[in-house]
């Protein structure tokens, strides 16, 4: 049996022991917030550490770093134009972002190849009898993985390329830097400045040993640098191929002025392209454009879309879709019968553009000369 002596002890104790556990409990904790534990780190920036965005999660970024666009190192800040990069196999014919995003682009690459039976089917018919044997084509495209697709079948169809971004904004730097390793001299980044637009298109024209014969284009940029500035490269060009409504006004501009001496192909107003994609495809690209820009949702959004046209038709059904009150503007009656037959309002841009939140011209021109009724 315990003696009391012993008892008193034991219940003085179990009373300390009691009262130290009160005391922790009433104490606050205090929390440990994510600066605290530098759990952000390792993404350096120029104003030190930063947050990840509500696009990006840390896991997605960890397994991304490696070969995607958004990697966010002191060396992505650099310009490739200061960059020494060379490919596995030693060239530094190129400028690309990174040239350590190959492995990357070449999956998406593959991807699109699934998405794109007829050329694959063309370049497996016509490979091996190289019909484009002499043909060097300077490109200015979008560059993406499906023209990457294009690129790389004219290359096994005997063609010799050299390719710009014809959009400071839509490059696929892990596309450029996948083209760049199978060897196609391919200068664009996303995110190029003007003066950049300009050096690498001159650079896609003037390679070692090397003279264009033909010309990809979109928009005319390309061709307009070529006529500008080398008159005796552009004398010597066998053909002109432009897909854009832009590059085909300015191609028409040359023709009425007598200084198209070259043939050239109008893409733009082939039936595929009209119907599928400035239709089909503006319909999907649309919403990823407006939605990677602006972050917000539509559904209620004021929105007057320019031009009813095949692009523009492709534009309002996105955009109706969404739930956005959509205006449509255009001159031609018929087209303009075809937006109220849909159900859209067909309005003046200047009824409507003090209360629209989002103003989209799907005309491939100028809408307005003057906009001094905006003041």
């Amino acid at each position: 049996m315990s003696t009391p002596d012993a008892i008193a002890a034991d219940e003085a104790e179990a009373s300390n022991k009691f009262s130290f556990m009160a005391a922790v409990s009433k104490t606050p904790k205090k929390i440990q917030f994510a600066d605290d534990m530098q759990e952000f780190s390792k993404f350096p920036t120029k104003t030190g550490r930063r947050s990840l965005s509500r696009s990006i999660s840390q896991s997605s970024t960890d397994s991304y770093s490696s070969v995607a666009s958004y990697t966010d190192s002191s060396d992505d800040e650099m310009s490739p134009r200061d960059k020494q990069q060379t490919t596995t196999k030693g060239s530094s014919d190129f400028c690309v972002k990174n040239i350590k995003q190959a492995e990357f682009g070449r999956r998406e690459i593959e991807i699109a190849e699934q998405e794109m039976t007829a050329l694959i089917s063309l370049r497996k018919r016509a490979q091996g009898e190289k019909p484009l044997a002499g043909a060097k084509i300077v490109g200015c495209t979008h560059i993406t993985a499906q023209t990457g697709v294009l690129i790389e079948t004219l290359c096994a169809l005997g063609a010799q390329c050299r390719w710009s971004a014809c959009n400071i904004y839509s490059t696929q730097n892990e596309v450029a830097a996948a083209l760049a390793e199978t060897g196609v001299a391919v200068f664009a980044w996303k995110g190029e400045s003007e003066d950049d637009f300009w050096w690498c298109i001159d650079r896609s024209v003037n390679g070692d040993s090397w003279q264009p014969n033909m010309i990809l284009d979109d928009g005319g940029d390309l061709t307009h640098w070529v006529y500008k500035k080398y008159p005796n490269v552009y004398k010597k060009i066998r053909g002109i191929v432009e897909e854009s409504v832009t590059g085909v006004h300015r191609l028409y501009q040359l023709s009425k002025a007598g200084k198209l001496c070259v043939p050239a192909m109008n893409v733009n107003d082939s039936v595929t392209k009209q119907k599928f994609d400035n239709l089909y495809c503006c319909r999907e690209s649309i919403l990823d454009g407006l939605k990677r820009s602006t972050d917000v949702m539509f559904g209620g959004k004021q929105v007057v879309v320019c031009g009813y046209g095949e692009v523009g038709k492709g534009c309002c059904a996105a955009l109706k879709a969404l739930g956005a009150v959509v205006h449509v503007t255009e001159i031609d009656p018929i087209c303009a019968l075809q937006a109220c037959m849909e159900g859209f309002r067909v309005v003046k841009l200047n009824e409507v553009i003090r209360q629209v939140d989002v103003v989209i011209t799907c005309t491939g021109n100028q809408v307005y000369d003057n906009w001094d009724f905006l003041v």
